[in-house]
């Protein structure tokens, strides 16, 4: 069965489209435009691995120290990010990922937000 994306979703860095969403897993094409970044911000519940598919970015990494590690990252490279870790990506260039994550799409807890959306304090 061919099948139609689920939806497109436009943000202040990019866009997103939902490619797939069942009850197992979400996956997402996820743009983000240079020199855009999405917030600082982590999950309660989903956990999710991006793979950079074209791009470069500047990944803002919870460590498990609980510190926080910039990385350079390209084309080929895995970020996880595991429920209650911080994380932001910066493009450095136009960048595509592939996301795939469990099912909580709403699950997003912003700490710091360039583009004044709600905030955690």
């Amino acid at each position: 069965m061919i099948v139609k994306p689920v939806k497109e979703v436009v943000k202040p860095w990019g866009g997103e489209l939902w490619v797939a969403v069942t009850d197992s897993y979400a996956l997402k094409i996820i743009v983000i435009k240079k020199g855009q970044r999405s917030s600082l911000q982590y999950h309660e519940r989903k956990h999710e691995h991006i793979y950079i598919d074209t791009g470069r970015v500047k990944a803002e990494l919870q460590e498990p120290d609980g510190q926080l590690r910039t990385f350079e990252c390209g084309p080929g490279t895995i970020i996880e990010n595991a429920p209650g870790q911080r994380h932001r990506l910066e493009a450095l260039e136009d960048t595509r990922l592939i996301e795939v994550q469990t099912p909580f799409l709403d699950d997003v807890v912003r700490v710091e937000d360039d583009y004044k959306r709600g905030v955690k304090a």
